[in-house]
């Protein structure tokens, strides 16, 4: 039987949070608009750039959200360029983890808001990129909880959804593994708290990184 682990990677693989509301203050400064608190801003780390641009700024029209993505990905990208970008350290305990599912026969792959460059440079900067056989991102896929990225997994990999997890730290992903009919596990190690995972429809919740293996048997 095929078994496959899909992870979100922002607040589940990795803390990048502070680039993310840096590139994010920016934008909005850019924009002359007054940024949003960094609570705010983190709650909708894992949505695509555009819906987080409309959920963060809900009065503009759509042409400035896209306007905004657009200037973030420029933003975000110039500070990769000129070495402005804070470490993305990976949560504590996360390699062993991967490295315990792949022994135990798991396939693992990667649902996320990041685009594929972004994605691709965090994978090569801890040296875990062989770890995952799918990869799913942003750059490809409506924004979550749309369930093209898991869909889109499991096709990669040949898992069925009752075959398939998704493992990830917000609401959103939570909701994006109900509409595809796959078990769905919080982590509260990332940006939403576990009352807000069980609300989008976390069938568990775990706090503790190194539990992780145990939760998905």
């Amino acid at each position: 039987m095929t078994r496959l682990a899909v992870f979100d990677c922002d607040g589940t693989l990795a803390d990048g949070q502070a680039n993310i509301c840096v590139a994010m203050e920016r934008v909005f400064v850019g924009e002359g608009l007054t940024p949003p608190p960094r609570r705010a801003i983190r709650r909708i780390v894992g949505l695509s750039l555009v819906e987080a641009m409309a959920a963060l700024l809900p009065v503009a029209e759509e042409v400035q959200h896209r306007r905004m993505a657009a200037a973030y990905k420029t933003i975000f990208s110039g500070m990769r360029a000129t070495a402005q970008l804070a470490d993305e350290p990976l949560f504590e305990g996360i390699v062993a983890v991967l490295d315990r599912l792949r022994d135990d026969g798991w396939l693992i792959g990667v649902a996320t808001g990041k685009s594929d460059r972004g994605l691709a440079h965090l994978l090569a900067a801890h040296d875990i990129a062989d770890r995952f056989v799918t990869l799913q991102t942003a750059d490809r896929h409506p924004s979550k909880p749309d369930p093209a990225m898991l869909v889109a997994a499991m096709d990669a990999t040949g898992a069925m959804p009752h075959e398939t997890v998704m493992i990830g730290d917000t609401s959103f992903d939570m909701a994006m593994a109900r509409a595809a009919g796959v078990r769905a596990v919080g982590v509260a190690w990332g940006y939403h708290d576990a009352h807000d995972l069980f609300e989008g429809g976390a069938d568990v919740v775990t706090h503790i990184v190194a539990d992780l293996p145990g939760v998905l048997t």
